[in-house]
């Protein structure tokens, strides 16, 4: 029995670990060939093993996404490759130490802007005509309930944040009249490294998995999701739109 996503080809940053690799495994699972990026080799070579064993195909890339040349590289591959890209998963990203905002080196604070924001625009940029020679392409990036939050100590990441999610309505604006779709992902507090890093105080058996939040960022992904421009909170379990400006 074919399976929804066979034959589409799906981009999945930050891929070796917590739901960026839940969520290949997921999409693998309904058909997608992976090719997932990340920096860590052994967690890419550890989903490659996880995605064969249930019968799907990945392209494993060591990808520094500060590295804006490999990102062009990499769609200059895929288009030589498969003509065109169906899915971009925008999730890598990064928590700089929680600080108060004048207490932030400068290299954290643009460390985190260029892996959080500017990635994500490279990525927009490079892959954009890629997920338009896709009859139904669609890019999803992940963003966090801190982006609104204003939480002390946690300003840099939020900021950034705050950045991806007009980064990605304008993106999606600009797509309204093409195939392509752009939305959001919100997970909230999930069982990663990322979070215990965040909140050590947090006991994680009280937090979803990454599998049980990756199971719902693999809809956004369907050929036939239309929806453009919103968030899919998990915690809330629905899209919300953006409020237009007055």
């Amino acid at each position: 029995m074919s399976k929804p996503l066979s034959g589409r080809i799906a981009l999945v940053t930050g891929a070796s670990r917590g739901i960026g690799a839940a969520a290949a495994l997921a999409l693998a699972g309904q058909g997608a060939h992976i090719v997932a990026a990340a920096r860590t080799v052994g967690g890419l070579e550890e989903l490659d093993d996880r995605i064969k064993a249930k019968g799907g195909t990945a392209t494993l890339v060591p990808l520094d996404m500060k590295d804006s040349d490999g990102i062009v590289r990499l769609a200059l591959a895929l288009k030589e490759r498969h003509g065109k890209l169906d899915i971009l998963l925008g999730n890598a990203g990064m928590l700089a130490t929680p600080s108060p905002l004048d207490h932030i080196e400068p290299k954290a604070w643009d460390e985190v802007m260029a892996i959080n924001v500017t990635a994500n625009w490279q990525l927009i940029r490079a892959f954009d005509p890629l997920l338009k020679l896709s009859d139904a392409g669609r890019a999803v990036f992940v963003t966090s309930g801190l982006a609104a939050a204003a939480r002390p100590y946690f300003g840099a990441y939020a900021v950034s944040k705050a950045a991806l999610e007009v980064l990605v309505r304008t993106y999606a604006a600009e797509c309204a009249s093409t195939k392509v779709r752009a939305n959001l992902f919100s997970p909230g507090q999930t069982r990663t490294r990322m979070m215990a890093t965040a909140f050590p105080g947090v006991d994680p058996e009280t937090l979803p998995t990454p599998e049980e939040v990756a199971g719902k960022i693999v809809p956004l992904c369907m050929p036939d999701f239309s929806e453009n421009g919103k968030i899919y909170d998990f915690r809330a379990g629905k899209l919300l739109s953006f409020q237009p400006p007055k």
